[in-house]
């Protein structure tokens, strides 16, 4: 069972709240997903419900209602206590317990949102609800819009716009508290331990399939729920492949191995690392000098995060780094400036140098201010990923050399979750919270 801070949520709702003005939000959990037959997928809750209940079961509704009186502002619709279904799928908190535990001023069981949802959404000067979504959910929200709009002449009451939950929502779990911080924190421990025990016991001839499951019996072992996203192991020419996740190929003698890999705690919050090394705990001399490049690559971009700074100047001081790196070893020609201009180094590195992190792998936020680049606060947590990937699968830019067979199927990635620091805290402006994975030169060969 997942523990529950009522406080951390309760604070959520208020900031939220506040910020809503006088709309009345519909916010819905997610719904089980069948994967064949009757076999539904492992449950996965909608992270913005999450982040304001922290109530883990499927097909429940929350509203936040800022228009109404205090005791009434925060409700919810759940399954209600049922032994008989509860022998199947498991123990519900029911009515009773989303108000004892969760905090919820009022509870309902599901089946009664369609009768009383227009009487709480009554008064609200907007509906604040992500259409698209959710389509058990949606036609219930747009007819009771739709009747309190057409009723509108008469009463003079209605909700007068319909209006999207998620920038708000979005902005306020971009900046992790110290409580999300530590959670990162702890699923980046569990993720780091798997990526060194997956070196520990590489050789030749195991299969991708044998690295992954150490890497996610280590998740699991460790108290987390298991891989945050599908497991990339990727040996040889596989790592060219940026979203390989066959995991199927067998580790040659002197190929690199591509891990990358992260988990998930019980409460949604994640990991996301990448290391590459060598099978046989020898880099050659091509890898060597491409791995050299790449982590010069990232500990510049690494360097640059701080209050103030933007994603977009860490990405483009990894690629600086990467271009100039790759003139220098022919396998690029002509002027830095016109290359990264062009993109002609697109046939090499053909991905940004980061995303956000937190309850999702992606995690929600503007990456952009209108014509601006937004810029980092701290409790941002991003990670920072330079790769290379030398293959035949893109056609070279016309212009640029063709690419010697020795450089030829090696693929390469770094990656590392950076939370973003105030300067009062420490000297730089940044923390590597992924540090407990090794990645320096040395560190990759045994």
């Amino acid at each position: 069972m997942i523990t529950f801070e009522s406080s951390i949520h309760a604070l959520r709702r208020e900031n939220f709240l506040e910020q809503l003005g006088a709309a009345a939000a519909v916010i819905p959990a997610a719904a089980l997903v069948t994967h064949h037959a009757d076999c539904e997928w492992p449950f996965r809750q909608d992270s913005d419900f999450f982040y304001l209940t922290g109530f883990d079961e499927p097909d429940a509704v929350a509203l936040l209602l800022p228009h109404r009186p205090v005791g009434e502002r925060y409700i919810l619709f759940v399954q209600p206590k049922d032994a008989a279904a509860e022998v199947w799928t498991g123990f519900r908190w029911g009515t009773e317990g989303a108000m004892e535990r969760y905090g919820a001023d009022l509870a309902h069981p599901l089946d009664e949102l369609s009768q009383r949802l227009p009487e709480y959404l009554s008064g609200a000067e907007a509906i604040a609800f992500r259409v698209g979504r959710h389509p058990a959910v949606e036609p219930l929200v747009l007819s009771v819009w739709g009747r309190q709009l057409d009723s509108y002449a008469r009463s003079g009451d209605a909700a007068l716009g319909l209006v999207a939950p998620t920038p708000i929502l979005h902005r306020l779990r971009l900046r992790k508290d110290s409580y999300e911080l530590t959670r990162i924190r702890e699923a980046c421990r569990i993720s780091a331990e798997a990526h060194e025990l997956a070196r520990e016991i590489t050789h030749p001839g195991m299969n991708e399939s044998q690295v992954q499951a150490a890497i996610e019996g280590h998740f699991r072992s460790s108290g987390a729920r298991g891989p945050a996203y599908g497991s990339i192991v990727a040996g040889g020419d596989n790592a060219c492949v940026l979203h390989y996740t066959a995991n199927t190929g067998s580790l040659a003698d002197g190929d690199l191995l591509l891990i990358d890999a992260g988990c998930s705690l019980e409460d949604y919050y994640n990991g996301d690392i990448t290391r590459t090394f060598p099978v046989n705990g020898r880099f050659s001399g091509e890898q060597r000098d491409l791995y050299s490049l790449v982590l010069a690559a990232q500990e510049a971009a690494i360097s640059t995060v701080r209050p103030g700074g933007t994603a977009e100047e860490v990405h483009a001081t990894a690629l600086r780094v990467l271009v100039e790196g790759l003139l220098e070893l022919k396998l690029l020609a002509g002027e830095a400036d016109g290359i990264i201009e062009r993109g002609d180094y697109r046939h090499l590195y053909m991905h940004r140098t980061g995303h956000w992190l937190g309850l999702d792998v992606h995690d929600v936020g503007a990456y952009r201010l209108g014509e601006q680049p937004a810029p980092l606060e701290p409790g941002i947590v991003l990670t920072v990923e330079p790769g290379l990937y030398v293959s035949d699968r893109l056609t070279v830019p016309d212009g640029q050399p063709a690419i010697d067979e020795r450089w030829k199927g090696i693929g390469i990635r770094i990656e590392d979750d950076v939370a973003v620091c105030d300067f009062s805290d420490q000297s730089c402006g940044y923390d590597v919270l992924t540090a407990g994975a090794k990645k320096s030169l040395s560190a990759m060969e045994n």
